[in-house]
C-alpha cells in the first residue's frame, strides 16, 4: 500500500516547510514540492501540520498495583494514544524482587503481543539486582530493552538501596544503556505519612502534604551523583517541582548527563485539586503529588531551555468508582496514578505554542524527538525523515474541543473521569498514521487490534 500526503507544513524539531510525502509500505520513502506519483490513498493536509508521530515514554498499562490493576490494558491504552497523537509508546516491564528480569520481559511480552494499536518498547523496572544475575541486563539490552527504572521511593514494593542502585547503574553503563529513576527520599516519606496517619490526617490531601518537594529534590541530587560516580547517564522521570529542576540545572552545569521529563499534570494541574469536596481529590493521586502552583512557570522555563528534555504522561489510571475509593479510609491505600495518554499532545500544544511559551519546533522536540534520540528509536521515529518510519500526525492547529469524559473526541481511555475536565484546547490530531496505515481518520478510530509491533531500541547516544 502506498500513501500520498499533499500540500501540508511539516514540522519537525528542526524543520518548517511546506512539501508533500510519499508513504510506500511502512517508511517514508520521498519528501518534495509538488511530488507527481500514483499512490493508493491520498489525503490533502492543506492548513494543517504535519509532525512527527507522538512518542510517551512513560506508560503503565495493565500494571499491578496498590491490590488493583491499571484500567487501561494494552488494547484500550493504545487505541487512546493513537487518538491523541501518540505513536509509540514505551511501557514498563515489572521484575518482581526475587524474579529474573528475563521472565519479567516475557510476562510483559505476554500482556502486550497482538493487542496494540501503535507501535511499543518497554523499559524494566529493576527491584533487585544481586551480582549473580548482572548478565541479564546484557541480556535484556540485546533484546531491545536499553533501559532500566529504579525507584527511591516505594520502600517494601520497587524501593531499591543505594548498593543496589550503584551496582545496576555500573552495570548499565557498561553496557552502554539508560537509566531512568524515580527520585524520591521514600524512607523519609513513609516516616511522614507514618506520623499523619498516626494524628488522624487521612484525606486524599494529605497525599501531597507528606510528600515535600524537599525529599524529591534530595533524591534527584543523590540519584545523580551515584550516576555520576557509576558512569551512567540518568534521566529522572516525571520531575514535578522547582526544587527537584534546580539539582538537574546544577548537575547539567558541570556537564553531567543527566536528563529529565516532566507531565502534562506538573504543568497544569496543581495541589488546589486536592482540595477538592466529596473525595474528588483523589482522583489525582500520583506520585510526585501535584506541587504549588508556581512551580509550573519554572518548568516551562526548564522545557523552553532544555534542561527539562521531553514531556511523558506517566499514564496509569484507576477508576474513581471501585479503585480510587479503595482508599476512602485513608490516602495511604488509594491507587497512585492518574490517565492522560489521550491528551498530551493537545495540551502541550494549547499550553506551549498557542501560549507563546515553547516555538513549533520545540513542541515536537518535547513530544517526540527528544523520547526517540534519548532511547535508542531515532532516526526510525521521532523525525519525518525519508527512510524513517511512517508514524505521521496531520494535526490541526485550530481546531478547538474540550476535553471531558462526554467527548469522544478527547476521551478514549477506559478509565471513568478525565484529569482535565472541562478543559478547552486548541490543537487537535485528526489523522494519525501509524508505520504507514491510516489508525485514527477525521478523529475516528479505522485501526485494529494487533496494528502495532514492538520495538527493539539501539543502546543510549544523547541527544546530539
Amino acid at each position: 500500500m502506498s500513501l500520498l500526503i499533499k500540500n501540508g507544513r511539516i514540522i519537525t524539531a528542526v524543520d518548517d516547510y511546506k512539501a508533500d510525502i510519499f508513504i510506500e509500505k511502512e517508511t517514508v520513502t520521498q519528501i518534495g514540492i509538488g511530488l507527481s506519483v500514483q499512490a493508493d490513498t491520498v489525503i490533502d493536509a492543506g492548513g494543517k501540520l504535519v509532525i512527527p508521530g507522538g512518542i510517551d515514554p512513560h506508560t503503565h498499562l495493565d500494571m499491578p498495583f496498590g491490590g488493583t490493576t491499571s484500567a487501561d490494558d494494552f488494547e484500550t491504552g493504545t487505541r487512546a494514544a493513537a487518538h491523541g497523537g501518540t505513536t509509540c509508546v514505551i511501557d514498563f516491564a515489572i521484575q518482581n524482587k526475587g524474579q529474573s528480569t528475563l521472565a519479567a520481559l516475557e510476562t510483559w511480552h505476554n500482556k502486550a503481543s497482538g493487542k496494540t494499536a501503535i507501535d511499543y518498547a518497554f523499559h524494566m523496572i529493576v527491584t533487585d539486582m544481586e551480582d549473580s544475575r548482572l548478565w541479564e541486563m546484557r541480556k535484556l539490552a540485546d533484546e531491545g530493552i536499553t533501559s532500566y527504572k529504579l525507584f527511591m521511593a516505594y520502600p517494601g514494593v520497587f524501593y531499591v538501596d543505594d548498593g543496589t542502585l550503584f551496582r545496576a547503574m555500573r552495570k548499565a553503563g557498561e553496557d552502554g544503556t539508560l537509566v531512568c529513576m524515580h527520585a524520591e527520599n521514600g524512607i523519609v516519606i513513609d516516616e511522614i505519612v507514618k506520623r499523619a496517619v498516626q494524628e488522624g490526617k487521612t484525606e486524599p490531601k494529605w497525599h501531597s502534604l507528606t510528600r515535600p518537594t524537599r525529599m524529591e529534590a534530595e533524591g534527584v541530587h543523590r540519584a545523580i551523583a551515584i550516576a555520576e560516580v557509576a558512569r551512567v547517564p540518568v534521566y529522572i522521570v516525571h520531575l514535578s517541582s522547582y526544587d527537584a529542576l534546580e539539582q538537574v540545572n546544577i548537575a547539567r552545569s558541570r556537564g553531567v548527563y543527566a536528563y529529565a521529563e516532566t507531565c502534562p499534570q506538573y504543568l497544569f494541574l496543581d495541589y488546589s485539586y486536592y482540595e477538592k469536596p466529596n473525595f474528588e481529590g483523589a482522583k489525582y493521586v500520583m506520585t510526585p503529588a501535584l506541587r504549588e502552583k508556581w512551580n509550573q512557570d519554572e518548568l516551562w522555563r526548564g522545557l523552553k531551555f532544555g534542561d527539562l528534555s521531553s514531556i511523558a504522561t506517566d499514564h496509569c489510571p484507576f477508576c474513581f468508582k471501585d479503585q480510587k475509593e479503595l482508599g476512602r479510609d485513608s490516602f495511604t491505600k488509594i491507587p497512585n496514578g492518574a490517565p492522560g495518554v489521550e491528551n498530551r499532545m493537545s495540551l502541550v500544544y494549547n499550553g506551549g505554542v498557542v501560549q507563546k511559551r515553547i516555538s513549533l519546533n520545540k513542541f515536537v522536540e518535547l513530544t517526540s524527538t527528544n523520547a526517540a534520540r534519548l532511547f535508542g528509536l531515532f532516526p526510525r521515529k521521532g523525525t519525518i525523515a525519508v527512510g524513517s518510519d511512517a508514524d505521521i500526525v496531520i494535526f490541526n492547529p485550530d481546531r478547538k474541543e474540550t476535553i471531558s469524559i462526554n467527548n469522544k473526541i478527547t476521551h478514549n481511555m477506559n478509565v471513568d473521569y478525565s484529569t482535565y475536565e472541562g478543559t478547552e484546547v486548541q490543537g487537535i490530531s485528526e489523522t494519525v498514521i501509524s508505520r504507514g496505515k491510516v489508525v485514527i481518520k477525521d478523529c475516528q478510530y479505522v485501526g485494529r487490534k494487533g496494528d502495532g509491533q514492538f520495538v527493539k531500541r539501539g543502546l543510549f547516544t544523547g541527544l546530539h
